[in-house]
């Protein structure tokens, strides 16, 4: 597991630079301009649960709030977890050193900030890709079951030999909108096709993905999708190995092997980290649950909601990418409802 992208107006800053005429300004213009040159800059801190590199769903959420930081004029810092026993340890140095928004991610952060932010009543904060009911929390989420169901509806049509795999990270409720998602786009467009899912028990063990990946090769399945974080790298290696077609997640990652990982499940984990600094800028933040979806192009599928460098593979088809775009349009219009596996 695309972008909303937002200019800043630039003319007060030009009216300021520029003065009216030859004529000096008046001295209290002249205070007036010096003090709101001077004034300070909004502070956001970025707490990432782990080390930027490993995953590439925290490096997009950095490149995204970085940007929205220089177009807003915001001063930001990224503070990296060594790992997951150091995130309270990183919220609290961003609070102690007065922050005016901190935002974290995901379920590694939840316990942390629970914790944190009920201690510090009157900070701001904001947690990407899971959900805290706090007061004073903006939880930012994805519906990535409507991505996962076109990935599924994708995987129904592109299948020759009518067995379609899926590595999971864990077997808990969080995953199922991968899962269940997948599986219900599957049997919307191949009711008939058998569907093999097996769950990693991690989100960072590639050995284990790729053993259960060839697991599911040597039963047949002919497309194996990714959902298990790095241990997509595993899934990837046994493509590679066994000539079995797969996915990624989060970013294209279609660009590895586009021999071999032909579609990419997207999550735009960096149009999450961009809107929220966006809105801080422009005193539009307020806590509760925001939501990305299809239509507002947070998730999507390369080829079919998002362009991809990698041209597409002939597994895949532009028929089955059209059929696919025309199921993506159901769900944007609420023609399709896609359910939520954890309210159902």
């Amino acid at each position: 597991m695309k972008k909303f992208l937002a200019v800043v107006s630039t003319a007060a800053i030009l009216l300021t630079a520029c003065g009216g005429g030859n004529a000096p300004a008046p001295a209290d213009n002249a205070q007036g301009g010096a003090a709101q040159e001077t004034a300070p800059k909004k502070r956001i801190a970025l707490v990432l649960p782990e080390k930027i590199g490993v995953n590439p769903f925290f490096q997009q959420m950095d490149e995204g709030a970085k940007k929205a930081a220089q177009e807003f004029g915001v001063e930001l810092k990224t503070i990296e977890s060594t790992d997951h026993s150091a995130i309270e340890e990183n919220l609290r140095v961003a609070i102690a050193e007065q922050y005016d928004l901190v935002i974290t991610s995901s379920f590694e952060s939840e316990d942390a900030l629970k914790k944190v932010a009920a201690e510090n009543p009157d900070g701001k904060f904001a947690i990407i890709d899971t959900v805290i009911d706090l007061p004073n929390v903006r939880s930012v989420t994805f519906r990535e079951h409507e991505a996962a169901y076109l990935l599924g509806a994708a995987a129904g049509l592109a299948t020759k030999t009518n067995k379609v795999g899926m590595v999971a990270a864990m077997d808990i409720p969080m995953i199922k909108k991968w899962t269940v998602g997948f599986q219900e786009g599957l049997k919307s467009t191949n009711p008939n096709a058998e569907y093999q899912v097996n769950y990693v028990g991690s989100f960072s063990d590639p050995a284990k993905a790729k053993e259960l990946a060839l697991l599911q090769a040597s039963k047949g399945a002919d497309f194996i999708a990714g959902a298990a974080a790095v241990g997509d790298l595993g899934v990837f290696e046994a493509a590679k190995e066994k000539g079995f077609y797969t996915a990624g997640q989060d970013v294209d990652r279609t660009t590895i092997d586009p021999e071999h990982i032909v579609l990419s499940q997207l999550k735009g984990t960096d149009t999450a980290a961009y809107e929220t600094v966006k809105a801080f800028a422009e005193g539009k933040f307020e806590p509760g649950v925001v939501s990305y979806g299809l239509k507002e192009k947070g998730v999507g599928v390369t080829h079919i909601t998002h362009e991809s460098t990698t041209p597409l593979h002939a597994f895949v088809g532009q028929e089955v990418v059209d059929k696919v775009k025309a199921i993506n349009e159901e769900i944007v219009s609420g023609k399709l409802q896609v359910p939520d596996p954890l309210k159902q």
